[in-house]
């Protein structure tokens, strides 16, 4: 069953996704050499209290934090800690939601810490981040499911080989529902398979956390003694990118962008939906 929402829900999950890019920007400042993923840890505890805000990945299946800090080769869930201390030409995706009101947000970013970062990592965050957008873009009424798969697949496919030989779209995770909980149907792949068919079709109040997950290498993964920590098999490095988004009878919303994603959909001549928080 897929949780459709009404406006006033909707209203609800823009207050959270709001506290969710009040995490992001405290958290990219906070990303400096020197600074501990505990640190980054602490920056976003601090946020949520200040706006009333819980975690919904505290506790949530045991994870112990409030943020995931996925560092390098670390694909997802990297458990933030004293010992993991950022250096310089480090990549980071800090992963981190919050619920008002029974109401979830859910997003993730990619940043670089410090200087000297090769070509091919700024491109693969910039890939991924892009792969997003157009899977966003895609999030139209009338369209399926798997549209939004096709669209992310699509345009990671077209664009230039990185020098490691080639970009791996991870297989092992994906977006999802977002709404009263966190993690909801349907469950939204990266890449295309016959085997699940067109899904779901778009309609006012679907709500979709989309998050493409690339590698500059391997599509596979292997999880850690820590059962959490997911990296890369091949130890190439990895992007992540995530913003949660509610389609309303105006179009999307994303409701984890400070302006609902108004920019980036204009860039594909989308008018993103009104903000319901004006």
């Amino acid at each position: 069953m897929v949780e459709i929402k009404t406006p006033e829900q909707i209203a609800k999950m823009r207050e959270a996704g709001l506290v969710v890019a009040a995490i992001h920007a405290a958290t990219r400042e906070a990303a400096v050499p020197g600074a501990s993923t505990k640190d980054l840890d602490e920056v976003a505890r601090k946020v949520l209290a200040e706006h009333g805000a819980k975690s919904n990945f505290l506790g949530y299946g045991g994870f112990p934090a409030t943020i995931c800090t996925s560092v390098n080769e670390v694909v997802v869930h990297g458990i933030p800690d004293e010992k993991t201390v950022l250096k310089d030409g480090d990549i980071i995706s800090v992963d981190c939601g919050a619920i008002i009101d029974g109401w979830h947000g859910d997003a993730a970013y990619t940043a670089f810490v410090g200087s000297g970062h090769a070509p091919e990592l700024l491109e693969l965050s910039r890939v991924t981040e892009e792969s997003m957008w157009a899977g966003i873009a895609a999030m139209k009424l009338g369209n399926r499911l798997v549209d939004i798969s096709k669209s992310i697949e699509g345009y990671i496919r077209r664009q230039p080989r990185p020098v490691t030989g080639k970009y791996g779209i991870i297989e092992d995770f994906g977006g999802h529902g977002i709404g009263s909980e966190m993690h909801m149907d349907p469950h939204l792949l990266n890449y295309v398979t016959r085997k699940r068919g067109k899904g779901i079709k778009m309609v006012p109040g679907v709500c979709l956390a989309i998050e493409p997950m690339v590698s500059l290498g391997t599509a596979q993964t292997e999880t850690l003694a820590d059962d959490w920590t997911v990296i890369t098999t091949d130890g190439t490095w990895s992007s992540h990118w995530e913003h949660s988004i509610a389609l309303t009878e105006n179009g999307p919303l994303v409701l984890t962008a400070v302006d609902g994603g108004k920019a980036k959909l204009a860039e594909y001549g989308i008018t993103a939906a009104p903000d319901p928080l004006g």
